[in-house]
């Protein structure tokens, strides 16, 4: 009887949902490809253009194609970083050590904390350690941008990534453990042939938000660099942002990047989570 009833009334419940969902999502997605391929000021004056708003990207826009390969960079130090300090914290974190709790709360609150917020924060910071050390500030180099972005990147997401690692290490069964150590297995043995493989999961989760969120960045950017200087630091949504509503007449080549921004990180997201999904069924 209760499930008659809930096949009755789902679509019921259901219903403001996916209205919801395709006002605020599908609709204005459809839209922005079909934008991407016109010439516009607004939604109401589009003229069909057909690809020559990505050509226009790829042949002659250098900034974006710099973008690229600068946030390409970014992700691969970012991913690595956040993943492998993330997973050394939880396994300090889960050796029970006094304490533990406040740890995991503490490495966590970055994570509370707006990226515009944290851009200015940090911005402050690194530019009075720059300009001590090296007489510069965060805008004089690509190079102090980029740092600086992934120390405050790292500050935010270690957190984050740690609970999901300290969760997957607990579900790792106690007697693997001790089997593997009665059997004469050292800790690197341990750590490589059994906790590893038995996390997995929480691998392929914090690879998936890392690379993704690294990718996505923007607020973070804005207030700690802004692109500066000249545009050298700009990773791929600020130059996307700057197109758009920077440029007088580029809003079709804004859109148009935004759409070859969505098929890199989609298909680069796919592809990651298809191989590490891969050494989980493996394992």
């Amino acid at each position: 009887m209760n499930k008659k009833v809930l096949r009755i009334y789902f679509p019921l419940f259901a219903l403001p949902t996916l209205i919801a969902f395709i006002i605020g999502f599908l609709v204005p997605f459809g839209m922005g490809i079909y934008l991407s391929f016109c010439k516009f000021t607004t939604v109401n004056d589009a003229q069909w253009v057909g690809f020559k708003n990505f050509q226009e990207v790829f042949k002659y826009d250098s900034e974006f194609i710099h973008a690229l390969w600068y946030t390409a960079l970014f992700a691969v130090v970012s991913v690595i970083t956040i993943n492998v300090f993330g997973f050394s914290i939880a396994m300090l974190l889960t050796k029970g050590i006094r304490g533990t709790n406040i740890f995991r709360t503490v490495f966590f609150m970055p994570n509370l904390i707006g990226g515009i917020v944290l851009g200015y924060i940090w911005q402050l910071i690194l530019n009075g350690i720059i300009s001590k050390v090296f007489d510069a500030t965060l805008t004089y180099s690509a190079t102090y941008g980029f740092w600086g972005m992934v120390i405050l990147m790292n500050w935010q997401q270690i957190g984050y990534v740690m609970i999901i690692y300290i969760a997957g290490i607990q579900n790792v069964p106690s007697e693997l453990l001790e089997a593997a150590r009665i059997d004469g297995a050292t800790d690197v043995q341990v750590l490589g042939k059994v906790i590893l493989p038995m996390v997995m999961p929480s691998i392929t989760i914090c690879t998936f938000i890392t690379l993704t969120n690294s990718f996505k960045l923007f607020d973070q950017n804005l207030a700690l660099t802004n692109g500066a200087p000249s545009n050298k630091s700009q990773l791929l949504a600020l130059n996307i942002y700057d197109t758009f509503y920077g440029r007088a007449g580029y809003e079709g080549i804004g859109q148009a990047k935004a759409v070859v921004f969505f098929i890199i990180v989609g298909a680069l997201a796919v592809a990651q989570l298809f191989l590490t999904h891969r050494k989980e069924v493996q394992q």
